[in-house]
């Protein structure tokens, strides 16, 4: 992805178009590679959230990142910071695929994906509105950002069954939380080097393995090896904090035959 060139022409940017909006759900904002819009549930749940996803209608042969998205790509990002009595929206990730341009390994789709997002209300029994600030990278053989600002009214048709059925799918089809039998242990490594063993259903030429660098971690691509009869994934870490963080850890999904799992890591 290195020599992929990143357009930042306004010109492609603002040559996008913006379709009418119907439902709980925002306008499509048009781009060379696809259109994305968001979509929400309407009601807020009993904790005060609203979900919703952020849905991308990717072109055939263009493709869009997962949370980590290499060393030259553009992640998902939303900022909802602008918006009316919404304190905060967190965008969760299906399992990704692992591709090869030609330039370099990436975690990512090629197909239409839809973004689960839960929106926190500030007041919960409060009106809100939606106004998210959305940066993407679209992808062909160039790269072309996709910024735009998506405004959704949930109110505005609470009960649309449509709208209702895609965020429930959508959130249906996040991995699983890991579990013993189906998820990853970390191993002893080194200041360079992330190393788990991994246990999963299937074959294991079909398990893989994506780690996010966050906090200022960066990671190259897993190795595999089988030791004993156990896979180990080993991955290169390109670069650290100067500290490591005491809070949190790296999200991470584990694909198989049989499904996806996710998690989170201590840093390394």
């Amino acid at each position: 992805m290195q020599s992929l060139k990143i357009l930042l022409l306004g010109a492609a940017i603002g040559s996008a178009t913006v379709l009418p909006a119907s439902a709980s759900s925002s306008a499509w904002y048009n781009s060379e590679g696809g259109k994305v819009r968001l979509v929400t549930s309407g009601k807020p749940d009993e904790a005060g959230r609203i979900l919703g996803v952020l849905d991308i209608a990717l072109k055939p042969g263009w493709k869009t990142y997962w949370r980590d998205p290499g060393d030259a790509g553009v992640p998902p990002q939303l900022d909802v910071s602008a918006s009316t009595n919404i304190a905060g929206a967190t965008l969760a990730f299906p399992a990704p695929q692992r591709h090869d341009d030609g330039y370099g390994k990436w975690a990512g789709y090629n197909y239409p994906i839809s973004l689960p997002v839960t929106f926190k209300l500030a007041t919960p029994d409060q009106p809100a509105v939606i106004d998210a600030d959305i940066f993407l990278g679209i992808c062909e053989t160039i790269c072309i950002p996709v910024q735009t600002r998506l405004t959704v009214d949930p109110t505005s048709e609470p009960d649309n069954a449509d709208d209702a059925a895609l965020v429930k799918a959508s959130f249906m089809a996040l991995p699983a939380p890991a579990k013993p039998d189906f998820g990853v242990n970390v191993l002893p490594g080194d200041h360079e080097t992330l190393v788990v063993e991994a246990s999963f259903p299937g074959a294991p030429e079909a398990a893989d393995f994506f780690v996010a660098g966050e906090r200022d971690y960066m990671f190259g691509t897993p190795s595999r090896s089988e030791e004993d009869g156990k896979l180990i994934f080993t991955v290169p870490i390109l670069d650290r904090p100067s500290t490591t963080p005491t809070d949190g850890g790296l999200h991470y999904t584990l694909t198989s035959s049989a499904g996806a799992v996710e998690g989170l890591l201590p840093f390394p």
